[in-house]
């Protein structure tokens, strides 16, 4: 899956009056198709991530996702003016939860990956012991004596692992152990809701560029500066519309929090 800025500065706006507009130019139709899956890619991955571990090889669930996004591509009216990502987010989702209920075909966990999956639960507490940090990717690789590719496939088919958690390890830099780390401050208060529902509501409240920033961010593991490039914006503005963003998510979740406390 891509993970790069698309082809064009179009607005999605502009990207979907175009596809409403193209009549019975095919390749042009193909064009702007291309270019919004591409856009939303991070969409499906987030999708994905939800449901991995589960049975389903991570790509094959993806494919089921990309259906769904098309679908909603295709059923989505600019004219509403509905946020697409608010219209996608359910479709896509359904597409995987229908995949699962009507018992399509189930990929069995081949047994090497049932067994690395178990040496690499011993591994990873025997190194969190020795060097008080979660390992990654790499540093688990080279204690099992195995590829790092290996570890990542056995990691992304076991359900404790997924969906995607702000403390999963990442990467190969010893000083950038886990997401939460990557993201250079402290979100203890997004950490159990980042993967929920509950987070949604929140979400959908903000502006659409604060918003696509988040979900770049935790469930596309982009890092800031792809996402500056996907947004055609300075890294330093990301961090800063990041940190005011965040800030103000953590202000929502606990006023939520107290207002259930009190019975509201």
């Amino acid at each position: 899956m891509t993970s790069g800025p698309p082809s064009g500065a179009d607005s999605d706006t502009d990207l979907f009056r175009a596809l409403a507009a193209v009549g019975d130019d095919e390749e042009r139709r193909e064009r702007v198709y291309a270019i919004l899956v591409e856009r939303y890619d991070w969409l499906v991955r987030w999708a994905v991530n939800r449901y991995t571990g589960r049975g389903e090889q991570a790509e094959e669930l993806a494919q089921v996702g990309y259906l769904g996004l098309v679908e909603a591509i295709q059923r989505f009216d600019v004219d509403r003016g509905v946020d697409f990502v608010t219209f996608a987010r359910p479709t896509v989702l359904g597409e995987i939860r229908r995949h699962f209920r009507d018992g399509r075909r189930w990929v069995r966990l081949p047994r090497r990956l049932q067994e690395l999956k178990m040496r690499i639960r011993d591994a990873t507490e025997e190194l969190t012991q020795t060097t008080g940090h979660l390992p990654t990717a790499a540093e688990l690789a080279t204690y099992l004596e195995t590829s790092e590719e290996a570890v990542t496939e056995a990691l992304a088919a076991d359900d404790t692992f997924s969906p995607l958690s702000l403390d999963a390890p990442v990467g190969d830099d010893d000083e950038v152990a886990t997401h939460l780390d990557a993201m250079g401050e402290d979100d203890t208060d997004l950490e159990d809701v980042v993967d929920s529902e509950s987070l949604w509501p929140l979400l959908e409240k903000l502006p659409q560029r604060e918003q696509e920033m988040v979900l770049l961010r935790y469930y596309g593991n982009m890092t800031q500066s792809d996402i500056a490039d996907r947004l055609g914006i300075s890294q330093m503005h990301v961090s800063r519309l990041l940190s005011q963003t965040l800030a103000a998510l953590r202000r929502d979740l606990v006023t939520d929090d107290d207002l259930q406390k009190d019975g509201v």
